[in-house]
Order: C-alpha cells, then sequence, then structure tokens
C-alpha cells in the first residue's frame, strides 16, 4: 500500500500576474516618454564636438523662417529684448541659450547677442549667450 500525501503540487505556471505586470510596466514608459519634450519648436541644430555645460537661464530660439521665441512664445527683436529683461532681472551672471536653425543666417544670431550684450550695459551684468548644438552623427 502506497502512502500519498493530502496536498498534492500544482507546477502549472500561472500567467496572469505576469501579463498584469507587464501591462504596468508598459503603460509607465509610454507616461513617462510622453513627459519628455526637450524643445517644443523643432530645429535641427548645427553639429559639434564641444561640450559645455553652464546653468541655464532663459532660452532663446530662432527657427528656419527666422521667427525668435522667447522660450515658447514668439516675438521679435524688441519684445525679445524686454522679454529678456525681465527674464534675466534677477541674476547677474545669467546664461541666454541660444538655440538656431542649422539654415539660420549669422545676422540673426548676432541679432540676439547683440540684444544680451545691450542689457549687459544698461544694467552692468555679465550674461552670456551660449549656441546650443547636437553632436556630430
Amino acid at each position: 500500500m502506497a502512502i500519498r500525501p493530502r496536498n498534492t503540487r500544482n507546477v502549472a505556471f500561472n500567467m496572469a500576474s505576469f501579463s498584469d505586470l507587464v501591462f504596468l510596466l508598459l503603460i509607465f514608459f509610454m507616461l513617462t516618454s510622453t513627459l519628455i519634450a526637450p524643445s517644443a519648436i523643432k530645429l535641427l541644430l548645427p553639429a559639434s564636438e564641444s561640450r559645455t555645460m553652464a546653468r541655464q537661464t532663459t532660452t532663446v530660439y530662432i527657427n528656419e523662417d527666422m521667427e525668435y521665441f522667447l522660450e515658447e512664445r514668439q516675438v521679435d527683436l524688441d519684445a525679445l529684448q524686454s522679454g529678456l529683461i525681465i527674464a534675466l532681472q534677477n541674476e547677474t551672471e545669467g546664461s541666454v541659450v541660444l538655440r538656431s536653425d542649422r539654415n539660420v543666417p549669422v545676422q540673426h544670431i548676432v541679432n540676439v547677442i547683440d540684444v544680451v550684450n545691450t542689457i549687459n550695459n544698461i544694467y552692468k551684468t555679465k550674461h552670456k549667450v551660449i549656441l546650443a548644438t547636437q553632436p556630430p552623427r
């Protein structure tokens, strides 16, 4: 006579909890990937191998249509100066990051540098302009 245990072990693997975990991970990565938006204005930045990191104060964009944006608000040169004065009013040595499309003529970049230099001369500050680039491919 063979003695059999009363509790038999079931060796079948239950996939229900695994599919729940995969579903939750999928939702997590979908939500976090939509939160990452480094720049809302689409630009093709010029390529460079130099890597200079600075404390960013404000960002100015120039798109391929030669339109100026302060952060994400479209402005002209006069409004750019008044907007930068407001954005930099509590800083004495801030950085203005210039994100310009690679097809923009140099004169438009110089216009932004002139605006920042004018603010520096008027308010006796030391703000600098940093041209944003992307790594070469």
